[in-house]
C-alpha cells in the first residue's frame, strides 16, 4: 500500500470513528461506573488502529526478542510453564517444613518463604521484641540451626526457593548457603531468588535495619559475591508488590519499581563491576491487582523500560541483563474478610493477568488470607487455581495471545508515558534516595491510597460484598490459629544452640564481621562464617549496627 493510500485509509477511519463516537454519545450509559481504571486513567469507549503508535512492531517485536515486551522467551509458556511458587510459612521450622513438603507433593514447582515479623526486622527470637509474633506470620528463622530444619529432606540442588526478606536478607542468604553446604551442596548450585529490596521498605512496607546508604552497600556486596560463587542465584527481587499493597497505582508501582532497579544498577557501577556481570541476576516482583487490562499493560511496559534503559542508559550489552524475569503474586490488598470465598475468583482472574502478561513464576492467594494464616485446604485451592488454568485454559499455547490488541497495546503506551514522567519528577527530586528522605515517595503513595479508599466508601467503585451485594449473614470458615508454642519451641532450640556452639569460635568470627564492616571491605564471606559458626540473627545484626547506625523514618504528614 503507498503512502497516500495509507493517508487516504486512514482519513475514512478518523471519519467513521468520529461519526460512531458522536452516535454512541448520544446513547445512555450506566451511572455506576465512571468508566476509569482502578488507578484512575481514563478508558475510551473503544479502540481503533488509531490509537497504535506507528512504529508499533519494533517497540513489541517478537517474544524473546528485544525489547521484550511479548515475553523474555521465544516460546513461553510452550517450553516452560510458570513456576508455581506459593508463599508459605508459619511457626517453627519444623511445622513450615512439613508444609513444604504438603505442596511440592501436590505439585507445587517452587518454594517460597514467608517469615515471621520478628526475622524479618532480624530479631532472634528469643529477644524482648520477638515476644508474642514468633511464628505467628511466617517461619521464626534465628540461625543456621533453623534454616537446616526448615530445609530437611528438601534437596536444594533440585528446587528454586525464593526468600522474602529486605532488611536482614544477606544474614538470611548466608545460613541457606551454609545449609546447602551441610547438604553437600554447593553455592554454584543453588537456584533461587532473595527479595533484597531495601529501597521499596523505605517507601512502602518498613522492614528496615540500617540508613539506606550502608544497606545499599551490603546489597552490592551481594551482588558482587553471587557473580563468582552462585551465579544462578538472583541476589535481588525489586518489588512493586509493597508499593502497590500499600496503596499506589499501577503507573507509580511501575515506575517508582523500575526507579528502585536503575539505582541498584547504578551503585553497582560505582563499586566498579560492569554491569553486565551483575545484572542478568537481578529479578523483579509485581503485584496483580484487580484491574484485568491494566495489569497486563503494566506487565508489557515494565520489560519494554527495563530493556530499552539498561541497553540506552547504562550500556548493557549482553541480552540477558536487557530480560526483565519477574515472580507475580495475586493481590493480597484486595481479598475480603467479607464474603472470603469471592476471593478464589478474584485471584483466578488476576492469576489469568499475570500469565498472560508474562509471568515467570506466581503465587496465588489463598481465599482466607484476610483472616490468618492459610490452611491446607485453602493452600490446595490457591494451587490448583494456578494448575487449573496452566493445563485446562489454553493460555499456555500461545506467547502473548493479547499482543496487537488494540486496547492493550494504547494501554501499555499510557503506562509507560506516565512511569517516564514519574522517572522525571523523582530525578527532579534528587534522585531515589533524595526522594526517599524528604518522604516524597511516602506522600505519592498515600494520595492515592486515600482517593482509591475515597471511591470505595462513595461507591463510586464497587467492591463485591463489601460496599454492594452484601449479606448479613455469612457462613463461617475455618482459620489456622498459630499458638505460643512456637515460641516457647524457639527458645528452648536457641538456648541449646548457644549450649553447645564454639562460643569462642562465634565470637571470633562476629569481630572479623565488625571489621570487614569498618574497613568498608565486602561483608558476605565473614557473615557466611558467622553463620557457618551458627552465630544467631540478631548477633550478626547487632555487630553491624554498631558500625553502620539504625535508620530512623522522618515525620512526613
Amino acid at each position: 500500500m503507498t503512502d497516500t493510500a495509507r493517508d487516504r485509509e486512514l482519513e475514512a477511519l478518523r471519519a467513521e470513528v468520529a461519526a460512531w463516537r458522536a452516535h454512541a454519545a448520544r446513547l445512555p450509559v450506566r451511572d455506576d461506573s465512571d468508566f476509569t481504571t482502578v488507578s484512575d486513567m481514563e478508558v475510551e469507549p473503544v479502540y481503533t488502529p488509531l490509537d497504535l503508535r506507528p512504529d508499533l512492531w519494533e517497540a513489541t517485536r517478537l517474544p524473546g526478542e528485544y525489547p521484550y515486551t511479548r515475553g523474555v522467551h521465544p516460546t513461553m509458556y510452550r517450553g516452560r510453564l510458570w513456576t508455581m511458587r506459593q508463599f508459605a510459612g508459619f511457626g517453627t521450622a519444623d511445622d513450615t517444613n512439613r508444609r513444604y513438603k504438603f505442596l511440592l507433593s501436590r505439585g507445587q514447582t517452587g518454594l517460597s518463604v514467608a517469615f515471621d515479623f520478628p526475622t524479618l526486622m532480624g530479631y532472634d527470637s528469643d529477644h524482648p521484641r520477638s515476644e508474642g509474633e514468633v511464628g505467628k506470620c511466617g517461619v521464626a528463622i534465628s540461625s543456621l540451626a533453623d534454616m537446616e530444619t526448615l530445609f530437611d529432606g528438601i534437596p536444594l540442588d533440585q528446587v528454586s526457593t525464593s526468600m522474602t526478606i529486605n532488611g536482614p536478607a544477606a544474614m538470611l542468604f548466608c545460613f541457606y548457603v551454609a545449609a546447602a553446604e551441610r547438604q553437600g551442596v554447593s553455592p554454584a548450585q543453588l537456584r533461587g531468588t532473595i527479595q533484597n529490596d531495601i529501597l521499596k521498605e523505605y517507601m512502602a512496607q518498613h522492614a528496615w535495619i540500617y540508613p539506606a546508604e550502608p544497606a545499599l552497600k551490603v546489597i552490592v556486596d551481594m551482588f558482587e559475591w553471587a557473580a563468582e560463587h552462585a551465579p544462578q542465584w538472583n541476589t535481588i527481587s525489586i518489588s512493586g508488590y509493597h508499593i502497590r499493597e500499600a496503596g499506589s497505582s499501577a503507573a507509580q508501582e511501575l515506575a517508582f519499581t523500575l526507579a528502585n532497579g536503575f539505582c541498584y544498577v547504578q551503585h553497582g557501577l560505582e563499586r566498579g563491576l560492569a554491569v553486565d556481570q551483575f545484572a542478568p541476576r537481578l529479578s523483579f516482583f509485581w503485584d496483580v491487582h484487580n484491574d484485568f487490562f491494566e495489569e497486563i499493560a503494566k506487565l508489557r511496559a515494565a520489560r519494554r523500560i527495563w530493556a530499552r534503559h539498561l541497553r540506552e542508559r547504562f550500556g548493557a550489552t549482553d541480552p540477558r541483563s536487557w530480560k526483565m524475569r519477574f515472580h507475580c503474586q495475586t493481590a493480597g490488598v484486595t481479598l475480603t474478610a467479607q464474603q472470603p470465598r469471592n476471593n478464589i475468583v478474584r485471584v483466578a482472574y488476576q492469576a489469568l493477568a499475570a500469565a498472560l502478561g508474562g509471568t515467570q513464576s506466581l503465587h496465588t492467594n489463598a481465599f482466607d488470607e484476610t483472616l490468618a494464616l492459610p490452611t491446607e485446604e485453602s493452600v490446595r485451592i490457591a494451587l490448583r487455581t494456578q494448575q487449573v488454568l496452566a493445563y485446562e485454559t489454553g493460555i499456555a499455547n500461545v506467547a502473548d495471545p493479547l499482543g496487537g490488541s488494540y486496547y492493550i497495546e494504547a494501554l501499555t503506551d499510557a503506562m509507560e508515558r506516565e512511569a517516564e514522567g514519574l522517572f522525571a519528577e523523582i530525578e527532579a527530586q534528587g534522585g531515589v534516595v533524595k526522594a526517599i528522605e524528604s518522604g516524597w515517595f511516602q506522600r505519592q503513595i498515600a494520595h492515592s491510597s486515600m482517593r482509591f479508599q475515597s471511591e470505595v466508601e462513595q461507591q463510586r467503585r464497587v467492591i463485591v460484598g463489601v460496599n454492594e451485594f452484601v449479606e448479613e449473614a455469612e457462613a463461617p470458615i475455618e482459620i489456622l490459629k498459630v499458638g505460643d508454642e512456637a515460641e516457647r519451641a524457639q527458645r528452648e532450640r536457641l538456648a541449646a544452640l548457644r549450649g553447645r556452639r564454639d562460643a569462642a569460635l562465634a565470637e571470633r568470627r562476629l569481630e572479623a564481621l565488625r571489621a570487614a564492616a569498618a574497613e568498608g571491605r565486602n561483608v558476605i564471606p565473614a557473615m557466611l562464617d558467622c553463620a557457618r559458626a551458627y552465630c544467631t540473627l540478631y548477633e550478626i545484626r547487632h555487630v553491624l549496627e554498631k558500625i553502620y547506625g539504625s535508620y530512623r523514618e522522618p515525620v512526613f504528614f
